[in-house]
């Protein structure tokens, strides 16, 4: 059987496509391990909470005749959540303003005697003590309808203390009270928080807390990922009895992130600056529980070293705690230069 000449320069060319691409050291891109100054920083377990936590109680003796929203529901603020029977504040109501009516009309009655009294004796007509008994009659007149005034604004307020509000908009997580339940004054009836304003609470040991306090930045960081700027710390003056350790409140707007009451998040304490070797965070090679680079020496031989990696950074590189040291050069393609290795390896079998 005849093969063209053809057909053979055909199957020659496919198998040169075939062939793995060579690569040469001087064609690998790299960048050398550079010292750089970042902040030292403390990593500490913290818990989200909610800055308005509350425990509504009640302020009159009543039985529960609604209960308009339970655990989960969402109130805004101002809304009726338990409504206590009103038919006797309602009732002294009523009589409050009866009794502000007729001290109204007290008055009237002793003002008008009062000036046929003045009348009578600028004339001479009546003596002093008939005047001074005018006057002492319109002051009592006086002080009877105030007290009327007061009395029915306090009948008011017990009649609105039978609609049970939210003081702010947020979510019940409890209620302590059962429709049909009598409730007396100082009884606990429902627990709610804002999810609008929220902290993180951190327990920093003693041997830290000097440093905490001088942090020139403290940020907050979701298991996400995500970071959140704080807007206020708060380092208690005193140590917890048990722990040893101090309290530290961080404050930010919680409602721009997926964050509630008791989850963990970690905050991030920036100390003082420090000098740290750093590498493209691209470089990197992780396997299994190993993490490395390849690094090229000055007489073209690549290797593959492990390093320890410490922080990454925002500036797309990586801190190198251990393994490499200041200006050497590394592979910022690890997949070239994996192949490259390979094709060193292959040869210095061969030979």
């Amino acid at each position: 059987m005849k093969i063209s000449s053809g057909f053979i320069s055909y199957c020659v060319a496919a198998l040169l496509m075939l062939a793995p691409l060579r690569l040469f050291p001087a064609e690998l891109e790299t960048v050398p391990v550079m010292a750089k100054q970042t902040p030292r920083v403390y990593r500490l377990d913290g818990v989200v909470e909610a800055v308005r936590q509350t425990t509504i109680s009640a302020q009159i003796s009543g039985q529960v005749e609604a209960i308009l929203f339970d655990v989960d529901d969402y109130v805004e603020k101002g809304e009726v959540v338990i409504r206590l029977n009103d038919k006797q504040p309602a009732a002294r109501l009523k009589q409050a303003r009866a009794e502000l009516k007729e001290a109204g009309a007290r008055l009237k009655e002793a003002e008008d005697e009062f000036e046929r009294v003045k009348g009578v004796y600028e004339k001479k007509a009546v003596s002093e003590k008939a005047m001074d008994t005018a006057e002492a009659a319109k002051k009592a007149a006086q002080a009877k309808l105030e007290a009327a005034r007061a009395g029915l604004e306090s009948a008011q307020e017990q009649l609105e203390y039978t609609q049970v509000r939210a003081p702010y908009s947020g979510i019940v997580t409890e209620r302590h009270i059962e429709l049909g339940e009598t409730a007396q004054p100082g009884n606990k009836l429902v627990s709610g928080l804002s999810l609008e304003h929220l902290r993180v609470t951190v327990d920093v040991p003693q041997k830290m807390i000097n440093q905490v306090r001088q942090a020139e930045t403290a940020t907050i960081e979701t298991m996400d990922g995500e970071s959140i700027a704080v807007s206020n710390t708060t380092v208690f003056p005193y140590a917890e009895p048990g722990s040893h350790t101090f309290r530290v409140r961080l404050d930010f707007k919680g409602d721009s992130v997926r964050l509630f009451p008791g989850m963990f998040v970690k905050a991030i304490f920036e100390i003082e600056q420090k000098q740290v070797l750093v590498v493209p965070t691209r470089s990197i090679v992780t396997r299994s529980e190993v993490t490395a680079v390849y690094v090229l020496s000055a007489d073209g031989g690549l290797s593959f070293r492990y390093i320890r990696e410490g922080r990454r950074l925002d500036d797309g590189n990586t801190e190198v705690l251990a393994g490499l040291q200041s200006n050497e050069q590394v592979a910022v393609d690890p997949v070239a230069a994996g192949v490259l290795l390979k094709q060193q390896r292959s040869s210095a079998s061969s030979d």
